[in-house]
């Protein structure tokens, strides 16, 4: 009993890896969405936002550029990763799409879907950004996460940092999560 335990246990650890391998090497093939889609689920997370997160007015007032990625998904069993489609907005305008991707390895069951808004307070920020093929976190840039304060509200001091980032889901602001690692790649659309 124990030895057939073992054997789908693996047999599910290399299906994983093998998905999860297809959809960072084929993204665009295999998570595909159009621009009007890609278009309407930011301006649904940007709404979210706006009312969900006390104080966020002041960022997006404030931003360079703010790029949206509305239900990225993460997932994993031993291994995990992470895969999500949006938006770069400059002026209430969108400028480019974007994906972003993640792998990752160790203890980790189960999965979520959240929304990622990085906001470019520099200008400095946003062209390094947007001239890279492949933006990584905390590596081509570090990006500040923000928290939730006393009263519910969102710290501003983190206004003069150049990258702010919120990873918020159903219920608000999402603790103790980090962006490093994640890639970050411009998608014709």
């Amino acid at each position: 009993m124990q030895y057939r335990f073992v054997r789908f246990l693996q047999a599910f650890v290399l299906l994983t890896g093998v998905v999860f391998a297809l959809g960072t090497v084929l993204p665009n093939q295999v998570f595909a969405k159009s621009a009007k889609e890609i278009d309407a689920s930011v301006e649904a997370a940007l709404e979210r936002f706006r009312t969900e997160v006390k104080g966020s007015e002041e960022f997006l007032k404030s931003a360079k550029g703010v790029l949206i990625l509305p239900g990225v998904i993460k997932g994993g069993l031993v291994i995990g990763g992470e895969y999500g489609e949006g938006a770069l907005m400059i002026d209430g305008k969108t400028v480019d799409y974007y994906s972003t991707a993640a792998a990752s390895y160790g203890f980790q069951l189960g999965g979520q879907k959240k929304d990622i808004i990085l906001i470019f307070m520099q200008e400095d920020a946003l062209k390094g950004f947007r001239n890279s093929s492949g933006w990584k976190a905390g590596v081509d840039g570090s990006v500040a996460l923000v928290t939730l304060g006393a009263g519910g509200s969102i710290d501003t001091a983190k206004l003069n940092e150049p990258i702010v980032g919120f990873v918020f889901g159903q219920k608000g602001l999402m603790y103790n999560l980090t962006l490093e690692g994640s890639k970050f790649t411009k998608l014709k659309r």
